[in-house]
């Protein structure tokens, strides 16, 4: 059993790093195994995932499911269905957690619970458009709105042409974006051909 002062120290080290650990971040941190485990079993830490936990005492997540996965996958970046939803800009309900990675990087997600669609991103521009949100405590890596429009263009095939339609209409109506924005990211991602059409359109 854990020593009442490792206890205290694991629970001051969660509450430092917003609440959410996993299990490497933990053990590099100083937590010993022993106060984690104790710390589960008492309830005092929630386990969320393999490997994952939350301190109990937090206030519930706004984005429980897009939390787990960023803690999961810190390098991934959350992309087109999901990152429409997360900038309010779709009606669409994501029936999974979309991250993109990089093409030519090996990527598992060892997930029971959210499940989670990856997708391959040209690592030339992968890095383009990448915000870091700070929610719940966690850093989220999200695409941003404009980015996430050509995106959503671009996969337009495996996502609906309606989809990216209303999402461009929503992005512009509530002034999420500028055409500006767009438009460097059209040019990065060679759309110009298919998004030109509807940019005007929805001018």
């Amino acid at each position: 059993m854990a020593q009442s002062r490792d206890i205290t120290a694991a629970l001051t080290t969660f509450r430092r790093h917003g609440g959410v650990l996993r299990t490497s971040q933990a053990l590099a941190l100083g937590i010993h195994p022993h106060a984690l485990y104790q710390l589960r079993d008492d309830g005092q830490v929630t386990q969320l995932a393999r490997g994952l936990y939350r301190l109990a005492a937090v206030q519930e997540f706004r984005y429980p499911d897009l939390a787990i996965v960023a803690a999961k996958a810190p390098d991934a970046v959350i992309c087109l269905i999901s990152a429409l939803a997360f900038h309010e800009i779709t009606t669409q309900i994501p029936r999974a957690v979309s991250i993109a990675v990089p093409q030519g990087r090996y990527h598992r997600m060892r997930l029971r619970s959210p499940p989670v669609q990856v997708f391959r991103f040209n690592p030339t521009t992968f890095a383009e458009g990448i915000e870091v949100h700070k929610v719940d405590g966690i850093s989220l890596r999200v695409y941003s709105v404009a980015r996430t429009l050509v995106d959503c263009f671009k996969y337009r095939n495996k996502l609906g042409l309606d989809v990216a339609v209303e999402a461009l209409r929503f992005a512009r109506a509530r002034k999420h974006t500028s055409n500006r924005d767009i438009l460097k990211f059209v040019t990065k991602l060679r759309q110009d051909r298919i998004m030109g059409p509807y940019l005007e359109a929805t001018a």
